[in-house]
């Protein structure tokens, strides 16, 4: 008789820690209450926005970076506040180079059969040089806050050739949506931090992926009004996470 507990498949926890949810950022609860100081202390790479959705926020090398409408970075202020970010302490479990010439959706099959399974999240880097890659930031928003499938309407497309860079984020399972964003979710910086954006599409010349397994999930929800009344069940969820994740 088999043993149903014995397995192959062995890795140590590791936990990945997330500030709010996807669904009430859908619903327009765009202000939080961690700092990015205080994010910080519990990651050194990942993602996120910042309270007013002032940018997009990425995480690499224990430095955060705020990624504007118009494709320019700057260094965050550690005392600014985000809504919604997921971070972790990045320790590459599974690496491997990626083809040649690969486009986003080849690149993303590829990364799919390189996880050892596809019920855990996965912090994910690429490093590569781009032939090109399309971004779009969102752009600060005023109160009355809209609900984000609104907000990120106004976002411009920024596309970059022949650069350098990284392209940090996440791969989370489809039950976890609502919670995160499922499938591939990245930000990309170029190697010189001066340029970046929230990765629509790209073209990848060469370069490698790692991959940082998760088995620990550790949500903090906001203490708000805000927070408190949002519809984070929406009945067309799925719809709107499409749209404001990759403008579908």
């Amino acid at each position: 008789m088999s043993d149903a507990t014995t397995s192959t498949f062995t890795v140590s926890r590791h936990e990945i820690f997330q500030t709010s949810l996807m669904s009430a950022l859908l619903d327009g609860v765009y202000e939080g209450e961690m700092t990015v100081r205080d994010l910080l202390g519990h990651g050194s790479f990942g993602i996120g926005t910042f309270n007013g959705l002032d940018g997009e926020m990425l995480i690499v090398d224990g430095k955060c970076y705020q990624l504007r409408a118009d494709g320019g970075v700057t260094k965050a202020d550690l005392g600014a506040y985000t809504p919604y970010a997921v971070v972790t302490n990045f320790v590459p479990h599974i690496e491997s180079e990626l083809p040649d010439n690969v486009v986003r959706s080849e690149a993303s099959a590829f990364i799919d059969h390189m996880t050892a399974s596809e019920n855990y999240m996965y912090a994910l880097r690429i490093d590569g040089d781009f032939e090109w890659i399309r971004m779009r930031t969102v752009v600060k928003q005023q109160k009355p806050y809209r609900p984000m499938v609104e907000a990120t309407d106004e976002d411009a497309i920024v596309e970059l050739h022949d650069v350098s860079g990284s392209l940090v984020g996440f791969r989370t399972p489809l039950y976890e949506q609502g919670i995160g964003v499922p499938g591939c979710h990245t930000h990309f910086i170029t190697d010189d931090r001066t340029g970046g954006g929230h990765v629509l599409d790209f073209k990848l010349k060469r370069g490698s992926a790692a991959l940082c397994l998760g088995t620990d999930l550790r949500l903090q929800l906001p203490l708000t009004d805000a927070f408190r009344d949002a519809n984070l069940s929406p009945e067309d969820l799925a719809r709107q996470l499409a749209k404001t994740e990759q403008h579908a």
